[in-house]
């Protein structure tokens, strides 16, 4: 996978078994640490941003009522500050899908 690349995919990510035996206070917390690694591990970056619509979906039930599964679109893009630490960074957004099951991921094409 080559980090020169800017590319935006579209992903199911199962949140329960990555928050399976995590303290209730702690579930929403954790579902952003996980998405976040999620994101790191998929992109090749460690700068990854997160919408704040993907946060309101996630804290919307309260902090032990995280969804069981989300669908997510990843987007991997330049950096454009001056003092950046890396050249790319990973933006995540919520995809707002009926049913996130069975869902595989996809590569969006950007007409931007």
């Amino acid at each position: 996978m080559a980090l020169q690349d800017v590319v935006t995919r579209e992903y199911t990510i199962n949140l329960h078994k990555r928050l399976h035996g995590v303290n209730f206070k702690k579930r929403a917390p954790k579902a952003v640490k996980e998405i976040k690694k999620f994101a790191t591990l998929h992109m090749g970056t460690t700068d990854v941003r997160l919408d704040p619509k993907l946060n309101v979906q996630l804290w919307k039930r309260g902090v032990q009522g995280v969804e069981h599964r989300l669908r997510l679109r990843i987007s991997r893009k330049r950096n454009d500050e001056e003092d950046a630490k890396e050249k790319l960074f990973a933006y995540v957004e919520p995809v707002f899908v009926a049913s996130a099951k069975g869902l595989h991921t996809v590569v969006v094409e950007d007409d931007a």
